[in-house]
């Protein structure tokens, strides 16, 4: 039986929120931060405090950490650290990464840790990028980083690393609207952007890298011209696929970003090929039939060359000089920015409300046509129902209501493709998008929270997610599908009075007296939500 109990008089509404017709701005204020935020991944109380920004680059080669102290809405560098981990020489050929491998990036991250684990969630940004991307035993590894850097870790496609790279590289020269192209070499994806000014236009994160081509071609240590012509072989082939595009946009500067690029200019320089942080196309061709002369990096003695890249450097050469060839580049400057510049930036612009995610949802809204009007309605209702959850839950950061928020807008994506079943349609489309902005699980949790809109409550797709996930997902859907119970009519109207209580695994929705008997198809809705609730150990009751 669903318990449904009915209480007399205007008392069961009087405290309640008053949903508006007009009132479609949805809150974004920090007012549920006033309460001390409880981190989502650690589980840490901290105050709210945004003077410090930091951001932690774990690459396939590299992981990189900056530390930047905010001063009148820009940053200053105050550290810069970075311990050559190569995460992805520890990756086998079945993409199981080696225990050895996590042993030492954890007592990195652990170091990393002793500078940042004390700073308020919300300030600090963790990436992973192409080898924690692909492996497959991952899952375990991001459970102790975590607990090392005390922070959450994002995984980010190679599309939003590539957006990332251009934002770091743009704000790192003294950058006009000219048109450039920007490269940058990673341990195992290298990543092309052509972009207008601080505008990405074309995006490309290809799967071959300074790491993943020498361990490929080069791990006998040997750079013979057999070797050499193979892997830049297979680098064209791979830039193939973007050659034509690329060049047909064309670019007026080719800039070159992180490592290997850099330590390839260093080299042409100390060898006296080019100018300093100059790379040109001679130049390459010259370290190229150096190496090959040589018969090895060992043997060739590359002045500027630093002995922790000496393995890994014919496999980043080979990347780059595929890529002047086939893309006509004639000569490539060097810039100091790159991911984790962009990460501070991109930190930056969220701290100041202009986060890539709000436009990332609203083209994706207006891509499948969705009604914005009637999204914009179940944004607001959720919001009225987070804020008076949000603390007993231990949903109260803004983080969480974006991310309610941005469900709610997106939940019927899935009708450009059919009604029947579009909650799913919907889900796919989130999961699968390429979504600017967001990292592979904050999109994997939108994505099981459109799913779980209506019908089933999507359990064993939250079960799916990193564990210290499930629960904010769960409760987020739970906001989510109560939303949507009391606006499936699409009504204009909005003038229904609703008040949430908590008590424990107990919730309580308070209605107007006498508001179901007029709405027999939301007592309806209500009734099922009461049932698939219960499978989430929830016991929901209306009163009305």
């Amino acid at each position: 039986m669903v318990f449904i109990a009915f209480s007399k008089g205007p008392a069961a509404f009087e405290t309640g929120l008053f949903y508006e017709k007009n009132d479609l701005t949805l809150s974004t204020s920090n007012q549920l931060v006033q309460n001390k935020p409880k981190n989502e991944l650690t589980g840490a109380m901290q105050e709210t405090n945004q003077d410090v920004l930091a951001a932690v680059d774990l690459g396939s080669n590299s992981f990189h950490m900056i530390i930047a102290r905010m001063r009148d809405g820009h940053f200053q560098v105050v550290d810069r650290l970075r311990e050559m981990v190569q995460l992805r020489a520890g990756l086998d050929k079945h993409h199981y990464l080696s225990l050895e491998a996590q042993e030492r990036a954890i007592a990195c991250l652990e170091r990393f840790g002793e500078r940042i684990r004390d700073l308020p969630y919300g300030s600090v940004r963790v990436v992973g990028t192409n080898t924690l991307r692909i492996a497959h035993n991952s899952r375990r590894f991001l459970r102790q980083a975590r607990l090392a850097l005390g922070h959450p870790i994002e995984i980010i496609t190679g599309e939003e690393e590539a957006r990332l790279i251009y934002l770091g590289v743009a704000h790192s020269l003294a950058f006009d609207d000219s048109r450039r192209l920007v490269m940058d070499i990673g341990g195992g994806s290298t990543e092309f952007i052509i972009g207008d000014g601080f505008k990405g236009l074309m995006r490309e994160s290809l799967e071959m890298g300074c790491v993943s081509f020498s361990q490929k071609f080069f791990a006998d240590g040997k750079t013979t011209a057999t070797q050499m012509q193979h892997a830049m072989l297979a680098a064209a082939r791979r830039i193939r696929y973007i050659q034509r595009p690329y060049r047909q946009a064309g670019w007026q500067e080719a800039i070159g970003a992180s490592g290997t690029i850099r330590t390839v200019a260093n080299i042409c320089k100390e060898q006296g090929w080019a100018d300093d942080g100059i790379i040109t196309s001679k130049a390459l061709e010259k370290m190229v039939n150096h190496l090959i002369e040589a018969g090895s990096v060992e043997e060739a003695k590359l002045q500027g060359l630093s002995e922790e890249r000496n393995n890994v450097i014919a496999g980043g050469l080979c990347v780059l000089a595929a890529a002047f060839e086939r893309l006509g580049i004639e000569k490539m400057i060097v810039s100091d920015g790159a991911l984790r510049e962009g990460l501070l930036y991109d930190l930056l612009g969220r701290i100041q409300h202009d986060d890539e995610r709000d436009r990332t949802v609203l083209a994706l809204m207006r891509r499948y046509h969705v009604d914005e009007a009637h999204a914009e309605r179940v944004a607001v209702m959720a919001t009225q129902l987070y804020e008076q959850v949000a603390h007993d839950w231990e949903l109260d950061h803004d983080e969480l209501l974006h991310r309610l928020q941005w469900a709610c807008k997106l939940h019927e994506v899935g009708l450009a493709i059919s009604h029947n079943q579009f909650h799913k349609h919907s889900a796919y489309l989130v999961e699968h998008s390429d979504l600017p902005g967001f990292s592979r699980e904050e999109q994997h949790a939108l994505s099981v929270m459109v799913r779980g809109q209506r019908r089933s409550f999507p359990k064993k797709h939250i079960n799916k997610l990193p564990d210290e996930m499930q629960l904010t997902t769960q409760r987020l859907t739970v906001l989510l599908r109560l939303a949507m119970v009391f606006n499936r009519g699409r009504s204009e109207r909005a003038d229904t009075y609703i008040k949430l209580k908590l008590d424990g695994k107990k919730m309580e929705l308070v209605l107007p007296d006498g508001w179901l008997k007029e709405h027999p198809l939301t007592e309806a809705d209500l009734e099922h939500e009461v049932e698939q609730l219960r499978k989430v150990d929830l016991k929901l009751s209306v009163i009305a």
